[in-house]
């Protein structure tokens, strides 16, 4: 389904990089959605937010950063 029309974007991109990792800001940095008349922000948040809970490693990913990866080891 394309949920950002004005930049062609659809909730399998999105989808991809939540799964990547990414969170809502960077993946709207990265594709471009919810950028231009803003229609589509709420949709694109919720695919991200629906994917985060049914992927919670993608989360755990992100919130892992150099410094504290470093503390886990």
């Amino acid at each position: 389904m394309i949920v950002c029309v004005c930049n062609r974007i659809s909730d399998r991109e999105i989808v991809r990089h939540v799964r990547a990792g990414l969170g809502f800001d960077d993946i709207q940095l990265e594709l471009g959605v919810a950028t231009q008349c803003g229609r589509c922000e709420g949709c694109a948040r919720e695919v991200v937010e629906q994917c985060s809970r049914m992927h919670p490693v993608a989360a755990l990913h992100s919130a892992i950063t150099p410094t504290n990866a470093a503390a886990m080891s």
